[in-house]
């Protein structure tokens, strides 16, 4: 009975054009991104001459544009639509593989992190257009079968990524993925300009007059603003070793690159074997449980990490974390499945971007010197201490949502469904009456 269930469920949110779009062009970009990624800090390191302290100069710069961009393109998402913004900041990820692939030293990756840091205007559109896609009475189980998709690179690409950069070094190897992953991206583009459907009614230009206002805070329920505290919080928790897990698994507890690719792909089958489970946990029991299972044990990892001596241990610490981040998706950034759904519960579809804009926006203004301050932390102290203090930070903001935010109930959510439903039916009625006079 249960596979059955979950094969109609997963026929219900994959009949959606937008999710298999959205789903099928995430996943061929991660094939490739998972498969050299998990090695680029190491490949700054020994080949570009970078230090700590640089990679958490770039990884801050890169959250400084992010802060610049997202908050405008959530505006402009809820104005001009979702599509237009998502295709456009889908091409301009092309541009960061092409300067890694021709960076002769460090410092050539800044200009990458820029534009890296400009493709954030497309994720609150994003974000925003798989809510909207989502069927509204089992998003939790939407998001599941959505992330199963999503996460199916962790598995295959890590392994085969260390495996390459074993036999075919650094250089060598990064210079093939990086160059399949230009091919990649620009196929990417083109698919989702081809098969995207926009999901809100586009607004005239007049009305494009949006801005940064403390209203977009204000104007929020209090859980609304307590995520939007916790998600500055956990922002800044995780960018401090986001950039130097893997690091510290390849230099100080000199393991292979193949046995690191081997945890991220035990890391990557925890994550989608418990994503569909996870989801519909979400949709009978709360978002809550599954939010604060994340939060907690997310900042107990960054511990067992920093004290781990040996490979198993390591390992421990990273499948732990996996099983967390399946579960909430919290912890090292505001987002994963169970935060998803309860913003899109919240949220009307009409405000979700600009929301989420909103969210990153500040998550990236608190987080910028994070992973600077961590790469110091990393070089003055010890290499452990950046997971130390990130582990501290990190339960301070799961004790703020579990007290500070209250979740609406069954009944609750079903009436704001049926509210929001009859809203968007009366305002495509008014639209009709508008076109036929005109």
């Amino acid at each position: 009975m249960a596979i059955k269930e979950y094969w109609e469920m997963s026929k219900e949110v994959f009949s959606n054009k937008n999710i298999m779009s959205i789903a099928l062009t995430n996943m061929s970009y991660g094939l490739i991104q998972q498969a050299w990624n998990p090695f680029w800090p190491k490949y700054l390191v020994d080949n570009l001459g970078a230090t700590a302290v640089a990679i958490g100069l770039i990884s801050g710069i890169r959250t400084a544009e992010t802060m610049l961009f997202s908050l405008p393109g959530g505006l402009l998402a809820d104005k001009l639509g979702r599509k237009k913004i998502i295709v456009w900041g889908t091409f301009l990820r092309t541009f960061s593989p092409l300067i890694y692939l021709l960076a002769p030293s460090w410092e050539w990756i800044i200009l990458a992190a820029l534009f890296n840091g400009m493709t954030s205007i497309y994720m609150p559109a994003f974000t925003a257009i798989v809510a909207d896609s989502m069927p509204a009475r089992r998003r939790g189980t939407g998001y599941g079968v959505y992330n199963m998709i999503t996460r199916f690179p962790n598995i295959i690409s890590p392994i085969v990524g260390g495996i390459c950069m074993d036999m075919w070094g650094y250089v060598l190897g990064l210079r093939i993925f990086l160059t399949v992953q230009i091919i990649v991206s620009l196929s990417i583009t083109y698919f989702r300009w081809r098969y995207t459907e926009e999901t809100i009614e586009v607004k005239s230009k007049e009305s494009i007059r949006s801005k940064f206002n403390l209203e977009l805070i204000t104007e929020q329920s209090r859980p609304l603003q307590i995520m939007i505290l916790v998600a500055i919080i956990g922002s800044f928790s995780g960018r401090l070793v986001m950039d130097f897990t893997n690091l510290y698994a390849l230099e100080i507890l000199e393991i292979s690159n193949t046995q690191l690719g081997l945890i991220q792909t035990i890391v990557g089958i925890m994550m989608v074997v418990l994503s569909l489970p996870s989801g519909i946990l979400s949709d009978k029991y709360g978002r809550k449980n599954n939010i604060m299972v994340s939060r907690v044990t997310n900042p107990v990892t960054q511990w067992v990490i920093a004290y781990a001596t040996t490979f198993e241990l390591y390992a421990a610490g990273r499948l732990l974390n996996g099983a967390a981040m399946a579960f909430g998706g919290g912890g090292q950034h505001a987002g994963g499945p169970a935060w998803n759904a309860l913003i899109a519960d919240l949220i009307p579809a009409e405000k979700r971007a600009s929301f989420i804009g909103t969210q990153n926006t500040l998550t990236a203004l608190v987080g910028t010197p994070s992973a600077i301050l961590g790469g110091w932390l990393w070089e003055t102290y010890n290499p452990e201490m950046p997971f130390v203090v990130s582990g501290v930070i990190g339960l301070v903001a799961a004790g703020l949502f579990w007290f500070g935010v209250d979740e609406p109930s069954k009944e609750e959510k079903l009436e704001m469904i049926e509210e929001r439903e009859q809203a968007r039916a009366r305002r495509r009625r008014e639209n009709k009456k508008t076109d036929s006079t005109t």
